[in-house]
C-alpha cells in the first residue's frame, strides 16, 4: 500500500533513500529529504507491506507530468514487483498525468515498460 511520507518515517525514508547511488553521502540524502519536505511538488511515498515499509517513491509533480526521480526498496525484498506496484499506485493516484523519468529512473521505467505503454498506449 501506497502511503504519503510523514515526518515521523524520516528515517525509514532516509535509510531507504541512500540506497539510491546518487544519494549515499550523508549530506546529499539530508539535502534530498529536505527538498522533499519543503517543496510542495516533490513528493515521497513509502510502501507498507504488513507492518514494515518496505520501499520508497520520490516524485517531482506538476500540472501535467509526474517525473519519478528516487524508487527504493529493501534489499530482502527485490524482485518481487514492489517497485512496479508503487509506480502503479502513483499513476493511479495522478492517472491525469504522463509519467516520465530522470536519468536514475529511466532504466527502471523502461524494464517494466512504464515509458512504453505512455509513448504507445494502445499496445
Amino acid at each position: 500500500m501506497l502511503i504519503r511520507y510523514k515526518k515521523a518515517y524520516e528515517k525509514i525514508a532516509m535509510g531507504l533513500l541512500s540506497f539510491m547511488p546518487n544519494v549515499k553521502d550523508l549530506k546529499k540524502l539530508q539535502q534530498t529529504m529536505k527538498q522533499y519536505e519543503e517543496d510542495g511538488n516533490r513528493q515521497l511515498y513509502l510502501w507498507k507491506a504488513d507492518d514494515d515499509i518496505i520501499g520508497l517513491l520520490g516524485a517531482y509533480i506538476d500540472d501535467d507530468t509526474i517525473e519519478i526521480q528516487h524508487i527504493c526498496v529493501t534489499p530482502s525484498h527485490r524482485h518481487e514487483g514492489i517497485g512496479k506496484c508503487m509506480v502503479k499506485a502513483l499513476k493511479d493516484l495522478h492517472s491525469n498525468k504522463q509519467l516520465k523519468p530522470n536519468e536514475d529512473t529511466v532504466a527502471f521505467l523502461e524494464k517494466c515498460k512504464f515509458l512504453k505503454d505512455e509513448e504507445n498506449p494502445d499496445e
